[in-house]
């Protein structure tokens, strides 16, 4: 009768996985910065008005 132990996880996934993390993180901020650059001014407003009512922020 053979037993077998698993592996543990390879130290390097961690490290592997961070550059995929920083290309999703920039490609929403990029996304975010671009939505925001070229919206009309008042969606904007609107925009962050809602969010702010959402979060029981007073903004009156």
């Amino acid at each position: 009768m053979t037993t077998s132990t698993l592996a543990p996880v390879a130290t390097g996934t961690r490290a592997a996985e961070r550059p995929v993390a920083v290309a999703i993180a920039a490609f929403l901020g990029l996304g975010l910065l671009f939505m925001a650059g070229f919206s009309p001014a008042i969606a904007l407003h609107n925009a962050a008005h809602d969010f702010r009512h959402t979060q029981n922020f007073p903004c009156h």
